[in-house]
């Protein structure tokens, strides 16, 4: 169509004609004129047609559908025929066209006997600034005597200072068990507005405790399967108590191990120096103590420093600081939680 244009008006303007004139009579400028003559006369506009030039003819695509499912290679992936025209010299398309191709026409499905892969994402951030506002739980086993069976541990966690603030030990898993263990937290702790982190279990998505959670107020979330890094408070309590030196291995019965946790979870929140915690105990941060207490040894460490200034030299004296905020699945821009609370310059 442009090169028609220019055609007629470069035949006005030989026939004597003047070009400003010329283009009015077609409806355009003599600035348009000049750059159709020095830009070209493709259409560059947004939307408009172009015609490009890798783009293949609907035989091609023909040719790729036919290729595709015929009785050699129906059974393969795009990647398996591409490989194998390839030993023989010969090639019709790429992977990603014969994806493309089989795609439109709807001809792309999951053939296998495993299922297909799922694209499960990351559970939400959620911040803790302060007690009872991020609870996160779990159920761990414990070995008895008896070889193949076990008995149960939940434990309820409070991200913020690593409280335990609820457990029960049982002889199996089950979602009213869940129920009634967050029941009898509810009448100790005010939890409308929490948050409440878990793994993907049976008990953790039965009715009657979702249920239970949203007539509390308390929104939840889950971890994703087989990723212990999305619920690492509880993980790493289990890891604590399964670890202690104290810990037995295996229990005689149910009324030995609920003796021994009530013993242990007593320790773990009252005499435990938690490393995350800059080594105050789970109570003294939940009291709010750990601030009282880091600025004690803040103290006593500058006086140290006056007494024995050699020692230090220039370096900076070392601060223990209480972290304000308990992050749970942070982002990568987020800093998490997990950074000492003691630093050293």
């Amino acid at each position: 169509m442009k090169e028609e244009v220019i055609a007629a008006i470069d035949t006005a303007i030989s026939a004597g004609a003047r070009q400003r004139r010329a283009c009015e009579m077609v409806g355009i400028t003599p600035r348009t004129l000049q750059n159709w003559r020095s830009g070209g006369t493709v259409d560059n506009r947004k939307g408009s047609q172009k015609n490009v030039v890798r783009k293949l003819s609907e035989d091609e695509r023909e040719q790729i559908l036919s290729l595709c499912t015929s009785e050699r290679f129906k059974d393969m992936t795009p990647h398996e025929i591409v490989a194998t025209l390839a030993q023989e010299s010969s090639y019709v398309a790429s992977e990603s066209t014969m994806y493309r191709v089989l795609r439109e026409r709807n001809m792309v499905h999951h053939r296998g006997n495993t299922r297909p892969k799922r694209m499960v994402s990351k559970p939400p951030q959620v911040v803790a600034t302060g007690p009872n506002q991020v609870f996160s739980w779990d159920i761990t086993w414990l070995h008895t005597t008896v070889r193949g069976i076990f008995l149960f541990a939940y434990v309820i966690i409070d991200i913020f200072d690593r409280s335990i603030v609820g457990w029960e030990v049982h002889d199996r898993e089950d979602e009213q068990l869940a129920r009634d263990l967050f029941a009898r937290l509810s009448k100790r702790l005010n939890l409308k507005g929490a948050h409440v982190h878990s793994d993907n279990g049976n008990p953790m998505k039965g009715l009657s405790l979702l249920g239970l959670l949203y007539t509390l107020g308390v929104s939840n979330s889950y971890s994703r399967p087989r990723v212990s890094n999305d619920n690492p408070f509880i993980e790493t309590f289990f890891k604590t108590l399964k670890y202690s030196t104290k810990y037995p291995g295996r229990f005689e019965d149910i009324h030995q191990a609920r003796d021994w946790f009530a013993a242990f979870v007593h320790w773990y929140n009252m005499q435990h120096l938690h490393s995350a915690l800059g080594y105050v105990t789970p109570a003294q941060r939940r009291a709010g103590e750990d601030k009282i207490l880091f600025q004690k040894r803040n103290q006593t460490i500058e006086h140290a420093r006056d007494r024995y200034p050699e020692r230090w030299g220039s370096r900076k004296s070392r601060t223990w600081e209480a972290s304000p905020t308990v992050i749970l699945n942070p982002d990568k821009k987020t800093v998490a939680d997990e950074q000492p609370a003691q630093k050293a310059g």
